[in-house]
């Protein structure tokens, strides 16, 4: 296992190089200077400019830039910003935030998605399964900026008005019911997804012969399909969670955005802006940390729903 494991994270060294090589040279290609963008509409001094450029090696070329970044990246350094700020003082914050948003649209995602696939599966064929499919279809055609403003509308203002205050419509000046508003629009395609293939890994399951020889041994509906089926089709559900807990973390743009939270996906579209190298592959970098650590967690969980997985 311990040999696996580390065969796994250095496999993620050049997906690591490979993705935030690629984010820094489409940074690098940005129209525009930063050291401009800082003096707003103000003209710098040209000893100054001079200063800040030879600093921060702006003048260097594309690949003697990128050979700096991973030279303080191996010393655990996310570099500096051209205003002088550190990129792993300005992410420490936002990216525990970000984390928060994302754990909860996760376990909204499991929740849902998983019931409601289950409840379809068990009744598939019916008008319930029917009703369950339309819903999940019309929830993956509404994009989540629209979502996201419907439901500030309808929970968060409507129901303030009718004094059921349960939804903060911004911020998080109320603790953890700031994240439940936006964790559902964050999680609402996904759920739609996890829901439809719920149902289709639990009915595929279900017409198996070890189901059928469960049944036929006298063994209760409940057990059948908790014990058994359940468990078994448990694994390409946990790959999809797995896999889309970054997904989560790196499309929280729009979501902060409308609910005004202070995260990386905002602090990611306002370093975009400001032509902020440092901070958008030190971003970049965070999260394909985390998807490799997503993926080396569900590749661990494998072997504990199916004992007959084996890592060596």
């Amino acid at each position: 296992m311990g040999r696996y494991i580390i065969r796994r994270l250095v496999q993620a060294i050049p997906v690591l190089l490979g993705a935030t090589l690629l984010v820094y040279a489409v940074v690098f290609a940005l129209p525009g200077d930063p050291v401009e963008v800082l003096a707003g509409d103000k003209r710098m001094d040209p000893h100054i400019t001079a200063v800040l450029r030879e600093r921060y090696h702006l003048d260097d070329p594309f690949l003697l830039q990128y050979w700096h970044y991973l030279t303080g990246l191996f010393h655990g350094d996310l570099g500096v910003t051209v205003s002088g700020g550190s990129v792993s003082d300005i992410l420490a914050g936002r990216f525990q935030v970000t984390a928060n948003l994302a754990m909860t649209a996760l376990v909204m995602e499991a929740v849902a998605g998983v019931g409601l696939g289950l409840y379809a599966a068990l009744r598939h064929g019916r008008a319930q399964d029917s009703l369950v499919l339309a819903a999940t279809l019309v929830l993956i055609s509404i994009p989540p900026l629209v979502t996201g403003f419907v439901l500030q509308l309808l929970l968060g203002v409507r129901l303030k008005q009718a004094g059921i205050d349960l939804f903060p419509v911004a911020g998080l000046a109320e603790g953890w019911r700031g994240y439940l508003l936006p964790g559902l629009v964050l999680a609402g395609t996904s759920i739609a997804y996890l829901t439809r293939l719920t149902r289709t890994s639990l009915v595929e399951t279900l017409r198996a012969d070890y189901i059928r020889t469960a049944i036929a041994k006298g063994l209760p509906r409940r057990r059948v399909v908790g014990r058994h089926a359940l468990r078994n089709a448990l694994i390409p559900l946990v790959t999809y969670l797995g896999a889309d807990f970054g997904t989560l973390m790196g499309g929280a743009v729009i979501t902060e955005t409308v609910f005004n939270l202070p995260g990386i996906g905002q602090q990611l579209f306002t370093s975009v802006s400001l032509r902020e190298q440092p901070v958008v592959v030190g971003v970049v970098t965070l999260l394909v940390l985390v998807y490799v650590l997503a993926n080396l967690v569900v590749d661990l969980l494998y072997a504990v729903l199916d004992p007959r997985i084996r890592y060596e």
